[in-house]
């Protein structure tokens, strides 16, 4: 993934508004994790990032919306993304091995902040676990694929599953 670092050695201590579109940024990383999204509205994020002792204190939101497949019928669905952030973002300390990943890091004097991760981390949590096309999606057939939105697809569907059919004449008496 396309990393974008930020020097905040610069940042005032009111701090600064970053904004931040970059559209390949996205795309890239939907190619890079093979993820089904396509863009819709472009994703931007205005974030403000202010300087906390060892740190930086990152507010701000993410909004755009993508197309991604239905869970059910796999057909396109727009999601809108309005995800609003806070972090706060220390630095370890030198002599430390902390397995703990953090966001900042230190070139010579420099602290860097990892924006490109962070936003990415933001969009990923935005995104629903299941998109759906609507509640009442019906899926697709489990035998020739059609979408049953559309109207039945004429497969016969059973109501037993034959991995079961040993169990068909099975009886339990009851032990008095």
């Amino acid at each position: 993934m396309a990393e974008h670092w930020l020097d905040v050695a610069d940042i005032p201590e009111e701090g600064r508004e970053f904004t931040f579109d970059d559209q390949e940024f996205w795309t890239a990383g939907w190619r890079e994790f093979h993820m089904e999204i396509t863009p819709a509205r472009p994703l931007a994020a205005r974030f403000m990032v202010v300087p906390q002792g060892r740190g930086v204190l990152v507010r701000g939101r993410l909004e755009g919306s993508v197309k991604v497949p239905c869970d059910r019928c796999a057909v396109a669905v727009e999601v809108f993304v309005r995800q609003d952030f806070e972090r706060l973002e220390e630095e370890s300390p030198p002599d430390t091995d902390s397995l703990e990943p953090t966001l900042l890091r230190r070139r010579g004097h420099v602290l860097e902040l990892d924006a490109g991760s962070m936003l990415w981390e933001e969009f990923v949590l935005a995104l629903p676990v299941k998109p759906l096309c609507s509640e009442a999606c019906k899926g697709i057939c489990p035998h020739c694929g059609k979408d049953l939105n559309a109207g039945a697809c004429g497969c016969e569907i059973s109501e037993f599953d034959p991995r079961l059919a040993v169990l068909r004449g099975l009886s339990i008496a009851k032990k008095e």
